[in-house]
C-alpha cells in the first residue's frame, strides 16, 4: 500500500468504528466510545507528528490534551467555566473528577479545527477565532449526545437552548471562551504555515466527515432533532467554507513583474 493510501487508513477506522455507534447500546456503547475517543485522538496527533514534527505533536498534545484535562478538573471542582456538572462512571477511571478519555476529545477535534482555519485564513486574531469556532461549535452536537446517554449531566441545565434539554447555555459559552484560549496558544507555538493540501487532506476529512455524519445521526438515528439543526447551523460556519475551499482549485499566486 503506498503512502497516500496509507495516511487515509486510521480515519477509515474511525470511520468504521463511528457508524457502529447507533447499532450498539448500554455498556457495549460506551466501550465504543472510548474507543472511537482514542482512535481520534491517535489520528490528530500521529497527523501532527508525521506532517510538522515531533514538536508539534509535543505542542499539541501539552496545550490541548494538558490544557484539556486542567481546564474539565476546574471545571467539576468549582463549576467555571462549563457550569456545575459532574460525570458518570461509564467512560472508565477518572483523574481529578474527569474520566482520562475526555482530555483526548479536545486534541481530536482541535488539531483539524485548527488546520481548517489555516487553510481559510491567514495568521492573526481572524484565524484564531475560526478556529476556536470550528471547535467549539462541535459542542452543539457533543454534548446533547453525551448527555442523552448519561455520560454526564448538569445540576442546573437551563436557560437552555430551544430543543436541548439538559445542556445550559452557558457550557457553549465555556467551550468558547476555552477553545479561543487553546487556538490562541497554538497560534504562537504551533502555526502550522504553508499549504499541505494533500498532506493535509485526512484532517479536512475528517472535520468534513464529523459535521455530516453528526447532522445524520441527531437527526435519523439518535432522535436529537434540536441539536442536529442547531449543530448543523453553527458547525456550518466552518465546515461550508472549507469544503468551498477545496472544491476550488488553488489559484497560484501572481508574480510581479
Amino acid at each position: 500500500m503506498d503512502r497516500n493510501r496509507l495516511r487515509w487508513l486510521p480515519l477509515v477506522v474511525l470511520v468504521l468504528a463511528q457508524i457502529g455507534y447507533p447499532l450498539t447500546e448500554g455498556r457495549d456503547r460506551a466501550r465504543l466510545t472510548v474507543a472511537t475517543v482514542v482512535l481520534g485522538y491517535l489520528l490528530s496527533v500521529g497527523h501532527a507528528l508525521l506532517s510538522r514534527g515531533a514538536r508539534t505533536a509535543a505542542v499539541l498534545i501539552l496545550v490541548t490534551t494538558g490544557g484539556g484535562w486542567a481546564v474539565e478538573a476546574l471545571g467539576v471542582t468549582t463549576g467555571f467555566p462549563f457550569g456545575d456538572y459532574d460525570y458518570s462512571g461509564q467512560l472508565g477511571p477518572k483523574l481529578g473528577g474527569v474520566p482520562l478519555v475526555i482530555p483526548l476529545a479536545w486534541t481530536w477535534m482541535a488539531w483539524p479545527a485548527w488546520l481548517a482555519a489555516v487553510r481559510l485564513t491567514r495568521p492573526g486574531p481572524r484565524r484564531v477565532a475560526l478556529a476556536a469556532l470550528g471547535l467549539a461549535t462541535w459542542d452543539l452536537f457533543l454534548d446533547p449526545q453525551m448527555v442523552a446517554e448519561g455520560y454526564w449531566s448538569w445540576h442546573r441545565p437551563t436557560p437552555a437552548l430551544p430543543g436541548v434539554a439538559g445542556v445550559p447555555v452557558g457550557n457553549y459559552l465555556g467551550w468558547l471562551l476555552v477553545a479561543v484560549l487553546l487556538m490562541a496558544v497554538l497560534a504562537r507555538l504551533a502555526p502550522a504555515e504553508g499549504a499541505r493540501d494533500a498532506a493535509d487532506a485526512p484532517m479536512y476529512a475528517l472535520y468534513l466527515w464529523t459535521y455530516a455524519s453528526s447532522v445524520l445521526a441527531h437527526a435519523v438515528f439518535l432522535d436529537l432533532p434540536g441539536s442536529a439543526v442547531w449543530g448543523a447551523l453553527a458547525m456550518s460556519v466552518v465546515a461550508v467554507p472549507l469544503a468551498g475551499a477545496l472544491l476550488r482549485p488553488r489559484l497560484p499566486h501572481r508574480v510581479r513583474a
